[in-house]
């Protein structure tokens, strides 16, 4: 499985974005999904996750009711809506694809293959 990450860079605060993440080699629509991220000189923590069908969502409390998390079986793509972006934002953001089906959890253990990063730089 690869999973391609894409749509960061640079966002005033207060500004929206969207990532997105594209899967091959394996099929998709199988497995829960997963965002993270990684801010400089702290640990990955976990953003949203998504179960196998897009039917249920769960988020960080940080992010929660600004980010949306969603995806397209067909398209075999996962994305990550960022709305009302703030400073501590500012990221590397990973998607994950989780050993699970039902329910993209926070426990990064759980994920077996991850994206090479998208950076997402919130500035004031």
């Amino acid at each position: 499985v690869q999973l391609q990450a894409s749509g960061g860079g640079l966002v005033q605060a207060g500004g929206s974005t969207k990532l997105s993440c594209v899967s091959s080699g394996r099929t998709f629509s199988t497995n829960a999904m997963g965002w993270f991220r990684q801010a400089p000189g702290k640990e990955r923590e976990f953003v949203a996750g998504i179960s196998w069908s897009g039917s249920e969502t769960t988020y960080a409390d940080s992010v929660k009711g600004r980010f949306t998390i969603s995806r397209d079986n067909i398209k075999d793509t996962m994305y990550l809506q960022m709305n009302s972006l703030k400073l501590e934002d500012t990221a590397v953001y990973y998607c994950a694809r989780s050993t699970d089906y039902d329910m993209g959890r926070p426990d990064p253990s759980l994920y077996e293959y991850w994206g090479q990063g998208t950076m997402v730089t919130v500035s004031s």
